[in-house]
């Protein structure tokens, strides 16, 4: 593939470049676990109105309406990270639900929570995992058991992010219980506040409850709340699953983050001596430069197979893997380079950098974990990337 920029694509990024100069200054990020405030509702406003979000979402859905130009998305990621800027709200009903209800929601379902979600107005949490049922999503057994025109959801989700400021859910409950354990799963969406909803705070070792338990008793959502068709959910939560794994590894937030390290090590001493004369900080500072530009050039193959329509093959399969590992070895490197100060949360006076790298670190260890863990990612890789034989189950013999 030609990377070289056309004409158009030359003068979109010095478009990018004088929004940011002009606007710069009202950029707001969002701290994980937490709903959008004012100000960040107001940036992405901003954002939405020039085409900086929701650049390919239609307009009738509240997107920006251009035309679909991957060079163009590629040109707002770089531009945004090399300017050390949040690029809007990226959370999981704007980063994971918006493409899917894109692609298979019906048309009622698009105008009611399309809109409202990019603006940052309708904030989601997905209803996935169990305690029963993580690694092994697909044994999941939430029900929802048909009632005239509802479903009625009785059962449990756990490590359900941002379940405590979330308005609705995006959730896989088992509505055929006959059916082998793939096919029997339907992708339903409602509303957090519907009776019957008990939410339980998990804390982490951030000390803030980023993930719930979710209880569902006797909850009543109407059919035309499914996305997909019934027993299709399977399908549904893969094609969700794609774009979180990409959300978790996305290779600007690291770039950026890898920037912030750079310059931490630069102005840090430890005792009264600057912290770059430390021969190993500066041999893992540039291995993990090195695994940042491979992480790179493997996007430029991403996006050379998706500009061309091709299956990435094992290429899109290790992004996952390879994005949460790189980014949780830079969380790791900040704070070894802080030494113990490093371990201090924010109500201590003494913390540096207001304590984001503990936080950072907790965070992204938990993201190895979340959207499938590493090592199922290995077996996926293994299996489908490689072809691979599947690891044989032990056969239970009776006597």
């Amino acid at each position: 593939m030609d990377l070289t920029l056309s004409p158009n694509h030359i003068a979109f990024r010095q478009a990018i470049r004088e929004f940011i100069a002009l606007y710069g200054d009202r950029a707001e990020g969002v701290i994980p676990g937490q709903r959008p405030g004012p100000k960040q509702i107001a940036w992405q406003a901003l954002l939405l109105e020039h085409g900086y979000a929701g650049r390919f979402v239609p307009l009738e859905y509240g997107g920006y309406g251009a035309p679909y130009d991957i060079m163009e998305q590629r040109l707002i990621v770089e531009e945004f990270s090399r300017a050390a800027i949040p690029a809007g709200i990226g959370n999981q009903g704007i980063s994971m639900l918006v493409p899917t209800l894109l692609e298979l929601g019906t048309e009622q379902q698009k105008r009611d929570y399309i809109a409202p979600t990019l603006r940052g107005e309708m904030v989601w949490c997905q209803g996935y995992s169990e305690p029963n049922a993580g690694s092994d999503l697909a044994a999941l057994q939430t029900r929802g058991v048909e009632d005239g025109e509802n479903f009625i959801v009785n059962g449990q989700k756990i490590w359900t992010s941002t379940a405590h400021e979330a308005d609705m859910i995006f959730c896989l409950v088992r509505t055929e219980p006959h059916a082998p354990k793939h096919e029997g799963i339907s992708y339903l969406l409602f509303s957090m506040d519907d009776p019957g909803i008990d939410i339980r705070p998990l804390k982490t070792m951030s000390g803030r409850a980023e993930f719930n338990e979710v209880f569902f008793t006797d909850v009543r959502v109407p059919r035309i709340q499914m996305l997909g068709e019934r027993g299709d959910g399977w399908r549904v939560a893969n094609a969700t699953l794609q774009h979180e794994r990409a959300y978790l590894a996305n290779s600007a937030l690291l770039s950026q983050r890898y920037a912030e390290l750079s310059q931490l090590i630069k102005e840090n001493q430890r005792n009264g001596q600057a912290i770059t004369t430390s021969q190993a900080l500066q041999e893992r500072l540039m291995q993990l430069q090195s695994r940042l530009l491979a992480l790179k050039c493997h996007d430029l193959r991403l996006l050379t197979h998706s500009m061309k329509g091709t299956d990435p093959g094992i290429a899109g399969l290790i992004t996952k893997l390879y994005g949460t590992e790189t980014r949780y070895q830079v969380d790791v490197l900040a704070l070894d380079a802080q030494g113990e100060l490093g371990l201090l949360n924010q109500s201590d006076p003494r913390v540096r950098d207001g304590g984001v790298w503990f936080e950072r670190e907790a965070m992204d260890l938990g993201l190895i974990i979340g959207g499938g863990t590493a090592q199922i990612q290995k077996n996926i890789i293994a299996e489908r990337g490689l072809g691979m034989p599947r690891e044989p189950k032990p056969v239970n013999k009776e006597g």
